[in-house]
């Protein structure tokens, strides 16, 4: 039956690379699709600055959002229609994933706050540290405790949404990880990034990080391997098989 068919995994592109890196490596919806995994759900992008129309909740699987260069706080249009539209994919019960811009644009949508970080930038691999809370998460449950992840963020959520249950932190951004109801999660790491790309993000800062008294050259030799982190992904998309597959029965 055509109704039994598995509905898309949404991919919302909310901003894209450095150009350098994109001729190079591609961009943000081509580095989560390859960790998503080989998803039996048909993934489709849909970017909403250039006017993509977003499916109903009724009509997808589950959605991912990704990162951008551009700042929740901002309240730029496309920005705001996607945060309404991503509150009521929460509430009903689709599995989100926010990535960076996404999980800051998770929270504000539910009602947490999303602005500027007032230590400023945090940039490069890190540790990661999980709370008592990822024991019982599906996402997270018998992750590593601590696990190194790739970061690049001036913007966080500064205030989760009333309700949400912090799920990793560490000294630097108290909100590393989140979950909002029971299927959805913001994470303010990149899980889609390997090694190069957070490379090519200090070298694509130096300037910048140079300027603010960084040395973006013991950063680029601190980059890491992120196996931990990268898995979440394809975690993620089995969650939304299984939850897709069992809201097909009832279809």
């Amino acid at each position: 039956m055509e109704d039994a068919l598995p509905h898309p995994l949404v991919i919302v592109k909310t901003g894209d690379t450095f150009d350098d890196l994109r001729n190079d490596r591609g961009d943000f919806e081509h580095w989560i699709a390859e960790g998503l995994g080989d998803t039996r759900l048909p993934v489709v992008v849909l970017d909403p600055r250039r006017g993509d129309t977003l499916p109903g909740p009724a009509q997808l699987s589950a959605v991912v959002l990704s990162g951008s260069h551009s700042m929740v706080s901002h309240r730029e249009d496309w920005s705001e229609a996607t945060a309404t539209w991503l509150a009521d994919v929460v509430h009903q019960g689709k599995p989100v994933l926010g990535i960076c811009y996404g999980h800051q644009l998770l929270a504000h949508s539910l009602g947490g706050e999303a602005d500027d970080h007032p230590g400023g930038l945090e940039i490069g691999t890190v540790t990661v540290s999980l709370t008592d809370a990822s024991a019982d998460d599906p996402l997270f449950h018998d992750m590593p405790r601590e696990f190194p992840a790739n970061v690049v963020h001036r913007q966080s959520a500064l205030r989760l949404p009333p309700g949400a249950v912090r799920l990793a932190g560490n000294a630097f951004e108290p909100h590393q990880a989140f979950r909002f109801g029971e299927r959805a999660w913001g994470v303010q790491f990149h899980p889609e990034f390997d090694a190069a790309a957070m490379r090519g993000y200090v070298d694509a800062l130096a300037d910048d990080l140079r300027a603010e008294g960084a040395d973006p050259d013991a950063l680029r030799d601190k980059v890491q391997p992120t196996p931990s982190a990268a898995q979440l992904l394809g975690r993620f998309a089995q969650l939304a098989e299984a939850h897709d597959a069992a809201a097909a029965s009832l279809r």
